[in-house]
């Protein structure tokens, strides 16, 4: 491998996500709203982001693309060292259970199955069987261990969501994605959440990208990306909750 190939591939390495000259618009030629402007982007592996920024700036349509739940009109976008546009469906879908956690603001529970059921529920649909240590140790590390066997109406807010972290991590994914993962939470047990996910980046050595609105969700990451109508125009690194809301209004402003 020549000088630039390897150096290259230790990039890749060292990177959770990137995202390249990504452009994505939504809409007619009458009506086009451009949600991402040529965003170019690099997520370091190992680290707990966030991508923050108003209403309509593209931050949710970034995380889609990243995670390969949308499509860019232009440019590209990396998981580790895959670039998404070079695969087909059938090989998007693989990536997508295989090396892809997701955690939603909805916790998407199946009602009738079992907290273990539903957290196993990746890896079951990936055609392999559960490692029941990883899952034990899972749900011991985020304090659902008693919970197991109960469905998701018998548990709380929070630990439905704490099951759907747990299946997210189910399969060892190399990178999770988090759409507003508090957002159905109250302030306590969102709290609680947040520190369990920077419990898991540090513990577990995995990388999470998460899109909030809340300055106090993301002073638990290690660094904050700020969009504005399509465009990357600002980035924090070791936020706190000051900083993150004063850099917040003045974007708002």
């Amino acid at each position: 491998m020549g000088g630039e190939q390897a150096e290259e591939s230790k990039r890749a390495c060292s990177l959770a996500a990137e995202a390249c000259e990504a452009t994505k618009h939504y809409g007619t030629s009458a009506a086009t709203v451009m949600a991402l402007d040529h965003v170019s982007v690099a997520f370091e592996a190992g680290k707990f982001s966030t991508i923050m920024g108003p209403s309509g700036s593209g931050k949710s349509t970034l995380l889609h693309c990243l995670s390969g739940l949308d499509t860019l009109d232009a440019g590209t976008v990396r998981i580790g060292d895959i670039d998404l546009s070079t695969l087909g469906e059938r090989q998007l879908t693989e990536l997508r259970r295989t090396q892809v956690g997701f955690v939603f603001q909805g916790f998407n529970l199946l009602p009738t199955l079992s907290a273990r059921e539903n957290i196993e529920l990746p890896a079951t649909l990936a055609g392999s069987r559960p490692d029941p240590a990883w899952v034990d140790h899972l749900a011991g590390l985020l304090g659902i261990g008693e919970r197991m066997h109960h469905r998701p109406t018998q548990l709380s807010g929070g630990q439905q969501q704490r099951v759907a972290v747990a299946r997210a991590l189910v399969n060892r994914p190399t990178i999770i994605f988090a759409d507003e993962p508090t957002g159905n939470l109250d302030t306590k047990s969102g709290a609680a959440l947040l520190e369990l996910l920077a419990q898991i980046v540090a513990d577990e050595r995995q990388s999470v990208i998460m899109v909030t609105h809340d300055p106090a969700a993301a002073s638990h990451g290690h660094r904050v990306v700020f969009l504005l109508d399509g465009h990357v125009v600002d980035d924090l690194a070791e936020p706190t909750t000051d900083s993150v809301a004063h850099r917040l209004a003045a974007l708002e402003g």
